[in-house]
């Protein structure tokens, strides 16, 4: 892997964001990219030397990722890389599936005419962009678009918490797809059935708009898990 470099993150309401918070974002990537492999055990003075910091903001970045579920930590064990697997990749579609469908139901129901337009704006956003798969920062622009897009159909249920989970089940399903790198099977489907979703969305069609995510969603995941349990990197 490439020395890496610790990434400038925006900062929000002003606030320069901190060394561990930049940190942090990075690990995110390298998890997600799977430069840091599920299941390996997390060497926290092997990375404070890659990463060029001292050792407390590289404790404090990794142990951010623990409440997102891509690092996990035991007593007398440490922090280690969560590992992936086909009945976790089909828990966290299924998990996904129910709440993102549930956010966009309160959403159509709650939600004005300025949940629309951002909406719509996600949308306009993730279909534009195209992903290369030679370049690492195109799929990861891609990724930060179509998180936003899915998160924007919920963003109008008003549930903070709801949004939450969303978000971590999304990421998480996020490094099944990075990892597996199965775009090219699902870029123009996928795109249309955005486009369907936020359609029924914003035309308030909440039991059409529901059906159309949750199937959207399910046959992403079907199509990631087949592929893991083909894959001879997984096999074994």
């Amino acid at each position: 892997m490439e020395t890496p470099r610790v990434m400038q993150e925006p900062a929000s309401e002003g606030r320069k964001p901190t060394l561990s918070s930049r940190l942090a974002a990075e690990l995110r990537e390298a998890i997600l990219d799977g430069d840091l492999k599920p299941g390996s055990k997390v060497n926290l003075d092997q990375l404070r030397r890659q990463y060029d910091v001292s050792l407390s903001p590289m404790r404090e970045a990794v142990s951010r990722l623990v409440p997102d579920g891509l690092v996990k930590f035991e007593d007398q064990r440490g922090y280690t890389i969560t590992p992936i697997s086909v009945d976790d990749l089909r828990e966290v579609t299924l998990l996904r599936a129910d709440l993102e469908t549930a956010a966009l139901g309160h959403s159509i129901e709650r939600a004005g005419v300025d949940w629309e337009g951002e909406a719509l704006a996600a949308l306009h956003r993730v279909t534009r962009l195209k992903r290369d798969a030679s370049d690492r920062q195109s799929i990861r622009i891609w990724e930060e678009a179509h998180t936003k897009f899915h998160i924007a159909l919920g963003a109008g249920c008003a549930m903070p918490h709801l949004l939450h989970m969303c978000e971590v089940l999304h990421n998480l399903n996020e490094r099944y797809r990075r990892i597996l790198d199965t775009s090219s099977q699902r870029a123009e489907g996928a795109a249309r059935e955005h486009t369907e979703i936020c359609q029924a969305a914003v035309d308030r069609d909440k039991t059409r708009a529901m059906s159309l995510l949750r199937t959207h969603i399910t046959l992403t995941g079907t199509i990631l898990a087949a592929e893991m349990e083909t894959s001879a990197r997984f096999q074994g």
